[in-house]
């Protein structure tokens, strides 16, 4: 780069200090078998819907963005109809939500790492707000695995 070793450590501390640079352990999805998947949505509520997702385990992130679609939410799971589920149960049913696009990644070009969040602590009500998943008629169809915070999870990647 031209410029000596001093040098680029006092860049490097600088990229910290603004919070520009950190560093992130996380998880290649591919390689422990989990879906990734995109959900793009029109909404008069994004802070609304990122508030509610904050504490949930299979929620990665979510991006406030122009177009005909507002807001894009990325979520992890183990399996789809899980994912699908909580896409109905909280997206979809929402009054302030008006069109609802789900595209489940199939590949990546290159190697994909996320801040997948491992330690779960146990709420009631969960952080969606949403009731517990012993009365949902999703869980209860067994077409979702449940959530860990709620302690209703038949899943394996949670697992305590």
């Amino acid at each position: 780069m031209g410029i000596s070793q001093p040098s680029v450590g006092v860049r490097l501390r600088k990229l910290k200090e603004k919070g520009a640079l950190s560093f992130l352990i996380g998880m290649n999805f591919r390689k422990i078998d989990l879906h990734l998947v995109n959900v793009e949505l029109s909404t008069r509520n994004s802070a609304e819907i990122l508030r509610r997702f904050r504490g949930c385990p299979y929620f990665l992130n979510g991006f406030v963005v122009s177009g005909r679609r507002n807001l894009s939410l990325f979520f992890v799971g183990e399996d789809l109809s899980t994912i699908d589920a909580l896409v109905d149960a909280h997206i979809r049913s929402r009054s302030d939500v008006e069109d609802v696009e789900v595209n489940v990644v199939l590949a990546s070009y290159k190697n994909l790492v996320f801040p997948v969040r491992m330690k779960i602590e146990r709420k009631n009500p969960p952080p969606c707000g949403d009731g517990n998943c012993s009365t949902c008629a999703y869980y209860l169809k067994e077409r979702c695995l449940g959530c860990p915070v709620t302690g209703h999870y038949r899943g394996k990647f949670w697992q305590g």
